[in-house]
This record gives C-alpha cells, sequence and structure tokens, in this order.
C-alpha cells in the first residue's frame, strides 16, 4: 500500500524510528493531538500495512472503576469522534531570535509494546439429549381464564446527560486539528497576569496544580526552521517559534500538554493557535509535568505575513480567565 497523506507520512516515519511507542509519546515527538495519532493508526493498521496498535491497562483498575458506574451506562452508545482532515502545509530565511536561544531537549519514557491476550477461546456449546414432541391433553377444554392483574412497574431510572464543557476536561470538547493556520475571532479579555518576555509567573491548573511558566524566546520569523523541517508555507504566509518553560511547584501532578493552549496575539486583538507540526531541531513539549519537575518545550505558529504579534497567552483552558498569563513581546 502506497502512503500518500503526508501527515500519516511523517507519522509513519517517527514511528519507524521508534519501533514501538505509546500513542501519548509518539504525539508528542510529531506534535500532534494524542486522539488523532490514535485515529490515524488504527485506520492505517487496517490498510495492510505492518502496523499493530495495542492497548495496555490494569484489569483490577478497570473492573473497579466499571463496578462504580450505574448499571444503565452501560447500554451507552460510544461517542463518535470525527476524523480530523489535514492538509500538506508547506519555505523562506534566519530572521532575529527575541529572547534566548534554547538547545533541544531529550523526550524521557520508555515506549510501551502490544499487550498479549493470553488464553484459550471457548467453543460452542452442545447440547444432549432428545427434543420432546407435543404432548396430548384430555379432557374438555376450559374456557378463557383471566389471569392476575399486571403488576405496576418502577418507574426506570435514567441518569441526566452529562454536560460536556471544556473546563471539566483538559482536552476540551472533540475536535479535529487543523494543518497550519490558527486563525480565530477575537476572544474577550480576561483578568490574570501580565509580564514581559523573560518573565517567570505563577499560576494554577484545572486540578489545582501549582505551576510557574516562563516564555524564553520568539523567534519571529522563523521560516528557515519551518523549512528545515520539511515544511511549506504558502505565499504570504510566515512561521513563528515560542520556546517556554514550565515548573510543577505543588504536588499535583500536571497531566496536560503544556502549550495545549499558548496563542499569539495579533495587534487587532485576534488569537492565533499553534500548529499541529513539530521541528527537528525545536523539540515539542511533552505531556505531563511530574512534582518537582521542570520541562520546556517549543510551538510552532503559521500565520499571515501581514501579522503583527504583539503578545504571548498561555491558559490551562481554552477560554481565557483569571489563571491566564500573558507576556508583552512589543518593542523587546
Amino acid at each position: 500500500m502506497a502512503v500518500t497523506d503526508p501527515v500519516d507520512t511523517r507519522l509513519l516515519a517517527a514511528l519507524a524510528d521508534l519501533g514501538k511507542a505509546a500513542v501519548h509519546e509518539l504525539a508528542a515527538k510529531v506534535g500532534m493531538d494524542p486522539r488523532e495519532v490514535a485515529y490515524r493508526l488504527v485506520a492505517l493498521s487496517g490498510s495492510g500495512l505492518p502496523l499493530l496498535v495495542g492497548v495496555e491497562s490494569d484489569p483490577q483498575g478497570l473492573r473497579a472503576a466499571i463496578a462504580g458506574a450505574p448499571p444503565s451506562w452501560a447500554n451507552r452508545p460510544a461517542q463518535q469522534v470525527p476524523a480530523p482532515p489535514s492538509h500538506p502545509v508547506p519555505q523562506q530565511p534566519v530572521p532575529p531570535v527575541q529572547g534566548v536561544p534554547s538547545g533541544p531537549y531529550n523526550v524521557q519514557g520508555a515506549p510501551s509494546g502490544p499487550y498479549n491476550v493470553q488464553g484459550t477461546p471457548s467453543g460452542p456449546h452442545n447440547v444432549q439429549g432428545s427434543p420432546s414432541g407435543p404432548y396430548t391433553v384430555q379432557g374438555t377444554p376450559s374456557g378463557r381464564f383471566p389471569g392476575p392483574p399486571p403488576r405496576p412497574q418502577p418507574p426506570r431510572f435514567t441518569p441526566p446527560p452529562v454536560p460536556l464543557d471544556p473546563a471539566v476536561s483538559t482536552w476540551g470538547l472533540p475536535q479535529t486539528a487543523s494543518w497550519a493556520r490558527g486563525d480565530e475571532p477575537a476572544k474577550p479579555a480576561a483578568a490574570g497576569r501580565r509580564g514581559r518576555i523573560g518573565e517567570v509567573m505563577e499560576t494554577q491548573g484545572l486540578e489545582g496544580e501549582q505551576l510557574s511558566v516562563q516564555l524564553l524566546e520568539v523567534q519571529d520569523p522563523a521560516d528557515y526552521l519551518f523549512g528545515a523541517a520539511g515544511y511549506r508555507l504558502e505565499e504570504g504566509e510566515r512561521a513563528v517559534v515560542v520556546h517556554t518553560e514550565i515548573t510543577n511547584r505543588g504536588a499535583i501532578p500536571f497531566a496536560s500538554l503544556p502549550d495545549n493552549y499558548l496563542e499569539l496575539l495579533a495587534a487587532d486583538g485576534k488569537a492565533i493557535g499553534k500548529a499541529p507540526v513539530s521541528l527537528t531541531s525545536r523539540p515539542p513539549h511533552r505531556i505531563g509535568v511530574k512534582p518537582g519537575e521542570t520541562l520546556g518545550g517549543h510551538t510552532v505558529y503559521v500565520l499571515p505575513d501581514a501579522t503583527r504579534v504583539v503578545a504571548v497567552r498561555w491558559s490551562p483552558r481554552p477560554e481565557p480567565d483569571e489563571r491566564t498569563l500573558t507576556w508583552s513581546i512589543e518593542d523587546q
């Protein structure tokens, strides 16, 4: 089978280098959403490629989680996540770098292998004995006999629908990842701390994690780095690379992707989301920051060449709130 999708090609190339890896580790390596990586791997595994997608679990922990759910929830249909579309993106000179340049970051952790299911499958069960024939009833048939009145059935309990609030989930609502352009309508201003490039600011995560975030570097434009990684820019576009560092100061692990909602703010107030790409020379963030750990990573953006970026904004959820951090990069 020939692979024609450039995103699938990049994903399979990274997997070929690793040999085997967990979905979230592979997603961090290529700078993509883990759900999109899982969807593509499952689709590619059924297309004839030498690819096996495995799952590991704690059986006792899963049984305990299932036992705590209401019985009627077992019949709920699974939520369908649409396949995210992707386009090839596509090159261009080394520009001035703002802030302190960074070195490479090594991704830690050992990839997991496939899980083998043990045991012998059961075969069909044979019923022994001879089937019974009709039984002849003697005597005079009686008329219709009214049966007992029907017993009232208790009302069936139906659990209330669970609201899908992005604030409850780190990942927010199921969504597709666009290829590069991250332009969005302007978002209302929200309270939060403000600083300048290089400053360390403290905030909290959705689960009460005590975090410190530092904006180290903004390289604008970064067309040369973008092209060196094998991508191409369309006419009238430019690339920007942002380097941030996050420290977990508390005892609660931070289980999200640190730059999941890291955005650029344009002079007209528009927020620009990150592009789902990673650069060879600028490793991306990986998922999760343990208590006492400090990790850094790079985030890539593709935006119109005429857009003037004035700030970088970090938030633990899609909508800015009092935990949001904003760094001004004007006059740097």
